[in-house]
């Protein structure tokens, strides 16, 4: 097997890059950016419901936390009746 000369290399490269090229202009079309902005409002939808789940966790335990240091339901009074009222 020969070697490779000087002209076979520069022509072996110049295929290498514009392979690169045709390949990063293939990867540009639109349906990997469809994918990739689905994909991140997905995730955003995803992390203001995580956002809103732990709003109501904190709000939940601040309620069960001010119900458990409350002393509880007053007794009710009943209403005096006098014998004229009735």
């Amino acid at each position: 097997m020969t070697p490779f000369t000087y002209d076979q290399w520069v022509v072996a490269g110049l295929i290498f890059l514009l392979g690169l090229f045709i390949g990063m202009f293939l990867m540009t079309g639109g349906k990997w950016k469809r994918l990739y902005r689905e994909e991140a409002a997905r995730a955003d939808a995803l992390q203001a419901e995580n956002d809103r789940l732990r709003r109501d966790e904190r709000e939940m335990e601040s309620l069960r936390n001010a119900a458990a240091k409350s002393p509880g339901p007053r007794p009710v009074e009943e209403p005096v009746v006098r014998r004229g009222d009735v």
